[in-house]
């Protein structure tokens, strides 16, 4: 464990950026497994989802979809998404050879609230929470980035991303930065969630 006395070794670490929704928890399985107890007539399940946002899949709108997530995202079970068990167990095993920050797109209505549950489940490790607004009508925000990659681009101290989103996961390599796509059933990541977590524990500094 780093402490003051060591402080030069800390400055050697790796800096990790890591995604919050679908990396650090999974939330758009719950939110979905929640979804489709008020919509029993759907017959998609969760592997199905090749596509994120999925509203089509489902055959809905994007702003029932946003509107849906959006509500659960503030809800109680929403606020009490418990961390994906494997990243948390990572964390404790191997999170004090690295720094870390997280680097999210969320609603700005709801960006305290993700705040407050990165450093509540994951505080010990994470000690800077940073956010692109996603867009909502009737929450406008100013935007100094449009995106993750502008947001990397302007920060220029991110050596890994662990990303779930390919577009943002292809932007922030041709930044050079080294990313680790998260497997979910929306992309093509070759990992699995372990490869992934072992591939990183391999490059903190004990």
């Amino acid at each position: 464990m780093t402490n003051c006395a060591n402080r030069h070794e800390s400055l050697k670490m790796k800096t990790i950026v890591w995604d919050v929704d679908d990396v650090l928890n999974d939330l758009t399985r719950v939110w979905f497994e929640h979804w489709l107890s008020m919509h029993p007539q759907c017959l998609v399940q969760y592997e199905a989802l090749s596509e994120n946002p999925p509203h089509a899949l489902l055959g809905i709108s994007l702003d029932s979809y946003l509107a849906s997530l959006d509500t659960f995202r503030l809800s109680a079970a929403g606020q009490q998404l418990p961390p994906n068990p494997e990243v948390i167990a990572w964390f404790r095993e191997y999170g004090h050879r690295f720094r870390h920050i997280a680097l999210t797109a969320v609603p700005l209505l709801s960006a305290s609230h993700q705040a407050q549950w990165v450093i509540h489940h994951y505080g010990n490790w994470i000690r800077s929470f940073n956010f692109v607004p996603s867009k909502r009508q009737n929450y406008p925000a100013l935007e100094y980035d449009c995106t993750k990659a502008d947001y990397l681009r302007w920060w220029g101290r991110a050596d890994i991303l662990v990303e779930d989103n390919a577009a943002n996961a292809k932007a922030a390599y041709q930044l050079g930065i080294e990313v680790l796509l998260m497997p979910r059933p929306w992309n093509q990541s070759s990992l699995t969630v372990s490869g992934l977590l072992d591939s990183l524990a391999k490059q903190g500094i004990d």
